[in-house]
């Protein structure tokens, strides 16, 4: 419903309701719009997925997931930020475009990429923007109508709050403000504003909330909900790396932040600091749903919830992203789709961010480019149990993936070392079983799905004199 058909509609909706829903029922259909919400460094750590070791606070996530089709093996291409939405938004694997890291200028390499949302542009959408949607360092300007840049946050007046020496934005602690003053709050009152406003033409609107990305500072009432003394902490293997390739401990680097929040007595207030930065933003995304359904677009537009990689907190002696293993590759993401997924639905199979791009542009009649190396999930969107045969493949730095498949996550390094996990009996990765002959074959069917091409990295934008690298 467009233009003079919505004002008419708003009308209604505030001095008739039933007017209104005949209204609604008798417009003629049209392209959907598309409420795109990105998620920065969220896990499995959801009240509907389960993942946490205690009861995280969900409640928007939750509905959103009883609304539509929720996926519990969605697997990020890369895990950091840039080459994860680098490949989500271009559509094709960080072994195709040479971009595997977050200092990799990704227009340099892609030139000329056509983004998810310049294909909405150029089929008669407005495409609006706001928030983290591309990695910050590279924002792409022609790939919106508009873009609305995320508001910095307020700080705690000493930093590091969480007292780690020369910690950076490795840091966690509440902030003495109100909802109000965060930017991530300002993203969404910016999209709340648009929702609110007449458009003649179909629309995409991305959303991109920062948080739970480090510093996890966030208003005193979300660490509230989360006290110390009921934290539960991750279940660790201390001599878990033992069976790792040189490689992957590398990645793991437990010498480094692991020990240091050991060593300051800080892992219940780590994840007390990410948990309630999870639950800020849940609220977001419950201001946004509240929108939307008392908006006249709420029947003709397509939400679709990511993250764009996982997060440690401490399993494999590790933090933040940056590993092959589950904990940094496995995400959140749920599609709505107004006439064809069911509410509530469970989707086991193993799916790929990739895979976003062709998905989309299928549910919205646009033309899905054969240079898209994801598939379209419409067929599971609309029956969560159809047969579904791909594996994942995901990537950190050049010629490093791991296949996940139902049960199986096989890890390849660049130097030939190996990786296998079988996640029927090892959900938490814990015993490699690449040396073991009698898995021989498996691994070799896993293999065929690594990328036969893997580009050189492109350049490395060198990081600001002073400043510390983005991690």
């Amino acid at each position: 419903m467009r233009g003079f058909h919505a004002a008419l509609w708003l009308v209604a909706a505030a001095l008739w309701p039933p007017l209104a829903s005949q209204m609604w029922a008798a417009a003629p259909a049209e392209r959907p719009n598309v409420l795109f919400i990105a998620i920065d460094d969220l896990n499995d750590w959801t009240g509907y997925l389960g993942g946490a070791y205690q009861e995280v606070h969900t409640p928007n996530l939750d509905r959103l997931a009883a609304r539509g089709v929720f996926f519990t093996h969605a697997y990020c291409t890369a895990p950091a930020c840039n080459p994860s939405r680098t490949s989500l938004l271009c559509g094709v694997l960080p072994s195709t475009s040479g971009v595997y890291h977050n200092s990799n200028p990704w227009r340099v390499q892609l030139p000329h990429a056509v983004t998810l949302p310049q294909h909405f542009m150029a089929h008669g959408y407005r495409v609006f923007g706001g928030g983290k949607i591309f990695h910050g360092r590279f924002k792409d300007p022609q790939s919106w109508h508009e873009y609305f840049a995320r508001p910095s946050d307020p700080v705690p007046p000493v930093r590091p709050a969480n007292g780690i020496p020369n910690t950076a934005h490795f840091d966690w602690g509440p902030v003495a403000v109100d909802d109000e003053a965060m930017g991530d709050t300002q993203v969404t009152d910016w999209a709340i504003r648009f929702l609110g406003q007449r458009h003649e033409k179909p629309f995409f609107l991305a959303v991109g909330l920062f948080r739970p990305h480090l510093p996890w500072y966030v208003p005193q009432k979300y660490f509230d909900r989360y006290p110390l003394g009921q934290i539960v902490l991750p279940t660790v293997k201390e001599d878990d790396l033992e069976d790792v390739p040189p490689v992957g401990r590398a990645m793991a680097r437990p010498q480094g932040d692991h020990a240091k929040v050991l060593a300051t007595d800080n892992w219940e207030k780590a994840v007390q600091g990410y948990v309630a930065s999870i639950t800020y933003a849940d609220g977001q995304v419950g201001r946004l749903l509240d929108t939307l359904d008392r908006s006249p677009y709420a029947g003709n537009t397509i939400i679709v919830l990511w993250t764009d990689h996982g997060w440690h907190l401490g399993e494999k002696l590790h933090w933040r992203k940056f590993t092959l293993w589950e904990e940094a590759t496995r995400v959140p993401l749920i599609f709505v789709v107004p006439g064809l997924t069911p509410s509530g639905a469970r989707c086991e199979r193993t799916v790929s961010l990739v895979d976003i791009y062709p998905t989309l542009a299928d549910l919205c009649g646009l033309p899905v480019g054969r240079h898209l190396e994801g598939r379209s999930l419409k067929p599971l969107l609309a029956d969560p149990q159809t047969t579904w045969d791909r594996p994942a493949v995901t990537t950190h730095g050049r010629n490093n993936h791991a296949i996940r498949s139902r049960r199986w996550r096989y890890i390849r390094y660049h130097d030939g070392t190996e990786e296998l996990y079988d996640h029927q009996h090892d959900p938490m990765e814990w015993t490699n079983l690449a040396g073991d002959p009698q898995y021989a074959r498996v691994k070799q069917e896993l293999a065929a799905w690594l990328p036969a091409t893997n580009v050189p990295e492109g350049p490395r934008r060198r990081r600001t004199p002073g400043r510390p690298p983005r991690r």
